[in-house]
């Protein structure tokens, strides 16, 4: 961020008075603009005992399979967010939306948050940011192709939860070691089978 966008004077980066985090502050006119994270919020999806997934079409993870989701618009709720993410990445539409995950990723400043919700029907299809959807059985999720961290652990979580026979909510944050752990978890699961 270089210029203001209330007068587009430069900005400083600097900690401002009675603050106490460095902010991209106006030279001019004094306006603080504040930087907060983004929150993702998507779908897990259940027909039949198979999870839609999606294989991104857009980068980061281009041809990786993910959860329908995508980042939050103002003026939306998460939950409304995460169901027009389904529609947007499967074509597919949804009622009754449960918390799932709220996964943080300080890292990348983001807070990922993932919703149960019921299918209106079995319709899904590839959206415009998605090369294709398919359902998957729990012994024939991609895990290898799993896109992301956050992605990989909701969906661990969600089929342990499943086993069980009850559904929790499930919170905790992704350090800098989040791939490194998915990838030591990806070999113990192809050891297992």
């Amino acid at each position: 961020m270089r210029y203001c966008t209330e007068c587009g004077s430069p900005l400083e980066f600097r900690i401002p008075e009675n603050d106490n985090m460095p902010r991209h502050v106006c030279s001019e006119c004094g306006h603080i603009h504040y930087q907060n994270p983004k929150v993702v919020a998507g779908c897990i999806v259940e027909w039949e005992e198979g999870l839609l997934l999606c294989r991104r079409a857009i980068e980061p993870r281009r041809g990786y399979w993910t959860l329908p989701a995508g980042f939050l618009e103002n003026g939306e709720s998460t939950s409304e967010g995460a169901m027009r993410e389904t529609v947007e990445e499967a074509c597919a539409e949804v009622d009754d939306p449960k918390l799932f995950s709220l996964i943080n990723v300080p890292r990348i400043n983001q807070i990922h948050m993932f919703y149960r919700a019921n299918p209106r029907g079995r319709h899904f299809a590839p959206g415009a940011e998605t090369l294709e959807t398919a359902l998957f059985r729990e012994q024939d999720i991609p895990w290898k192709e799993l896109a992301f961290p956050t992605v990989f652990h909701t969906v661990m979580l969600y089929l342990q939860d499943r086993a069980r026979g009850s559904f929790g909510l499930h919170t905790f944050d992704l350090g800098e070691d989040a791939w490194k752990l998915m990838q030591e978890k990806m070999k113990e699961l192809s050891a297992g089978q």
